[in-house]
């Protein structure tokens, strides 16, 4: 019985406790307050208590939201146009050579009798007094491409004026595709020519005009501009819709120039400079006097100070007032004084202390590195290295000072060498001799024969080929089979066999990996780094200089003058002034060089090759410029690879060296044709990031062929042709196009051929390569300035109905 009490069983404190029964209900409330006895989660109890919202909550703040943007939106088109803002900008441009834009502008200007008119070097605007509304119209000239694009990153609104016969040509497929590319305000579309159109195919006509629109636009509509009514209408329409925001234009202060002086400066420099007058109303954001201001194709400007001469379009005709409540007159910004009490009042000066810099690069310092001062011995070495060394020479009598340094036999040469030289100076005498000869023999033949001049009668070949460059042809043809070269064998060279490939291929390298093996973007730089800027953080940069509070300065629709100094005379002489001239404000740190990386995808139109370093002209934002890029993939690795030719499909990366500028901001590519001078769309896209860390790498394959196989073990030959190259090559890992991996395992002879060992068998076929990797950087050719290119002639092949 003792025993049986010593192994008495005995219920531990881990008791089995089976489920509850489901009832298929969820628990209250009130059981779980109970079954938990007031206890609380940790992680409820560590975040932040937030109280249950409500369907009818819910509901209300919907509400909210939607009420906040519709007073966002009103705002908006209450200030477009109304009073304290600039005039509601139309810009008119036309889709076909047969569209008369002069006609449309006459009509705006009559659609309103009570209105006033006014009349400026390249706009007409119209003060409205049934719409209440100020209107600025921008005539642009058909062919000309960049007073198009300049006049799209100012304009409130498009005006795309068809005609009804030829709707839209291949200049106006063109200026769409760019417009959409930089970013499309608000537009509008207008035809003309119907009056001249039969009326029973009126109606038919209208609507083959839609269908070409609605390609481009599906919820646009076209309306006719015949009359003076229908130009009314289309004002109240344009003044109604809703406007679009162009990021890159609303974030910074820009001015449409409605008139320009210029005052050259009394001193004589090398190149011509003066002060540059321009004044116009303020659009965007606040422009401060401290900052610069950006000139297209001329660069960035410092500004002395900023005028508020009177409003040139007031609301009212200006009378001798005597202060009648209810007068309209044009009031200065900050002291409440009219303009017809003073016509220009100074509202800013320039102060150096606070002026942002025009310096945009960094002076490099090449004493900056670690430095090691010369020995004697060796400043010794220097100068005796210096010294001029005479040689005696043994040489024909009558050979002069500059033939003798060609004869190469000397005293102190070996007498093998010595011999080597006579032989080959007698070789050269006799080829002088049997040169002598020769032309004694073509006088001879001169004296027997006589030469008889012909007219040649002119062809229709001979004709056609004087419009023809046979060099550009020709170069033209080798970057066609360069290009199919590429694509047909991606990266593949040729291993030279008079050089030797270590020092060929020297600044190469082997990666294990191209994803995942270490590349130091510090490494072996080139000396254009010392001139650039670069962020610690870009993107932060970024956000602190978008988010920075407004600054003092010309508030956003004051008319003002700005003084823009030291701009070359060269400006004004290649200004025209009906073409609309934009001046936009920088952000700080938007005037200094980088590298700056740009993701376009190629215009599908465009097929021709373009080639990598290849100059092309780039429409950045606000920015015009010319520089050589270079093309490279477009992936999330630390690492991209080098495009030798602009890829045909899929979107990729341009490297530059240029400006800063933040993004969001829209980039059109063009090309220049030689003869011509005409620029041809080529790719579209935007504004990556400035980054100089960003790798792009080159990639070439050696390729060898397989001489003898034994099993996994493979003599290999034709990818180097001697020993040295391959004990230095030795590390880089081989594959197959058929997918085996081996390495290099030892040389065999002296002529290339090695013994290489593989993960499995490969066949005979089979192709075995080396990949190699070397750093690409962008050249430095940036160029700002651009010469306006010749406008377009109309062409016959527009969309006719």
């Amino acid at each position: 019985m003792a025993f049986e009490e010593s192994v008495r069983h005995k219920s531990g404190p881990l008791k089995q406790q089976n489920k509850t029964h489901k009832h298929g209900r969820h628990r209250s409330k009130s059981e779980i307050d109970n079954t938990n006895k007031g206890r609380v989660g940790v992680k409820v109890v560590s975040k932040k208590t937030r109280q249950a919202v409500g369907k009818a909550n819910r509901r209300h703040q919907a509400k909210q939201i939607r009420q906040k943007r519709r007073e966002e939106v009103l705002e908006q088109k209450r200030k477009t146009g109304k009073h304290g803002s600039p005039p509601h900008l139309i810009a008119i441009i036309p889709m076909s050579s047969s569209a008369n834009v002069g006609h449309a502008v006459q009509l705006f200007s009559e659609c309103d009798n009570d209105g006033s008119l006014y009349r400026s070097s390249n706009t007409v605007t119209l003060v409205s007094q049934q719409i209440k509304q100020r209107f600025s119209f921008l005539q642009l000239k058909y062919g000309d491409l960049y007073s198009v694009l300049d006049a799209v990153k100012v304009a409130d609104s498009l005006l795309f004026l068809h005609s009804a016969m030829h709707p839209v040509d291949s200049f106006g497929e063109k200026c769409l595709s760019c417009i959409f590319a930089q970013g499309l305000p608000t537009t509008f579309h207008g035809v003309q020519g119907l009056e001249n159109v039969p009326s029973k195919k009126r109606n038919d006509v209208k609507k083959n005009v839609q269908k070409i629109v609605e390609k481009r636009f599906p919820r646009d509509k076209i309306y006719g501009l015949e009359t003076p009514q229908d130009a009314l209408v289309a004002l109240r329409l344009m003044s109604n819709q809703h406007q679009r925001m162009i990021h890159f234009r609303d974030v910074r202060p820009h001015i449409l120039a409605e008139s320009v002086t210029y005052e050259p400066n009394s001193t004589v420099t090398d190149i011509p400079r003066g002060t540059l007058k321009v004044c116009g109303f303020v659009r965007g954001q606040n422009l401060s006097v401290n900052r610069l201001v950006h000139l297209p194709g001329y660069g960035d400007f410092k500004m002395s100070q900023i005028d508020a001469p009177a409003d040139p379009f007031p609301w009212q005709k200006r009378k001798i007032s005597s202060g009648v409540k209810g007068e309209s007159m044009a009031v200065d910004s900050e002291d409440g004084t009219t303009a017809m009490d003073e016509d220009l009042k100074l509202l800013a000066r320039a102060d150096p202390a606070h002026q942002e810099s025009l310096q945009s690069e960094v002076e490099p310092d090449p004493m900056e590195g670690e430095q090691t001062w010369p020995t004697d011995d060796e400043l010794r070495q220097a100068e005796d290295a210096l010294v001029e060394k005479k040689v005696l020479k043994r040489v024909p009598k009558g050979t002069s000072e500059y033939q003798a340094a060609w004869i190469t036999n000397s005293d102190d040469e070996e007498g093998a060498n010595h011999d080597g030289d006579e032989n080959e100076d007698e070789e050269f005498y006799e080829e002088m001799a049997e040169a002598s000869d020769s032309d004694n023999s073509m006088n001879d033949d001169d004296e027997q024969y006589e030469t008889v001049s012909i007219a040649a009668t002119e062809t229709d070949d001979s004709k056609y080929d004087e419009s023809i460059d046979v060099d550009e042809d020709r170069d033209q043809l080798e970057k066609i089979r360069a290009e199919r070269e590429n694509e047909m064998f991606p990266d593949e060279i040729d291993t030279p066999m008079d050089q030797s490939a270590r020092v060929r291929f020297q600044r190469y390298r082997g990666l294990k990996s191209f994803r995942t093996s270490p590349w130091d973007p510090k490494e072996n730089l080139p000396s254009e780094y010392a001139r650039i800027f670069q962020f610690q953080n870009f993107k932060r940069t970024k956000k602190r200089v978008l988010e920075e509070d407004e600054v003092d300065g010309a508030l956003p629709g004051w008319y003002v003058c700005i003084h823009i100094v030291n701009v070359p005379s060269a400006f004004m002489e290649s200004h025209d002034p009906s073409s609309p001239l934009v001046i936009f404000g920088l952000l700080p740190h938007e005037q200094k060089m980088s590298v700056v990386h740009f993701v376009i995808k190629r215009y599908p139109a465009f097929k021709e090759p373009i080639k990598s370093k290849e100059r092309l002209i780039f429409h950045c934002g606000y920015r015009r410029f010319t520089a050589c890029p270079i093309f490279s993939q477009h992936t999330s690795g630390d690492k991209q690879k080098l495009e030798r030719f602009m890829p045909q499909e899929g979107s990729f990366v341009a490297t530059v060296y240029a400006p800063i500028m933040f993004p969001p901001a829209p980039v059109l590519v063009f090309t220049q044709d030689k003869h011509t001078s005409c620029h041809t769309l080529v790719a579209t896209g935007s504004l990556y990031k400035v980054d100089p860390d960003r790798i792009v790498a080159k990639k070439i394959v050696l390729s060898g062929h397989p001489f003898k196989i034994n099993k996994r073990s493979v003599v290999l030959r034709y990818m180097f042709f001697n020993r040295e190259d391959i004990q230095w090559f030795k590390p880089v890992e081989l594959f197959t196009k058929y997918g085996r991996r081996g390495h290099i395992k030892e040389p065999l002879g002296t002529h290339g051929h090695m013994k290489c060992v593989f993960d499995g068998v490969i066949k005979a076929q089979d192709t075995v390569c080396m990949n190699l990797y070397k750093r690409i950087f962008p050249k430095w050719t940036y160029e700002p300035t651009i010469l306006q290119p010749p406008a377009e002639s109309p062409e016959e092949d527009s969309m006719e109905i």
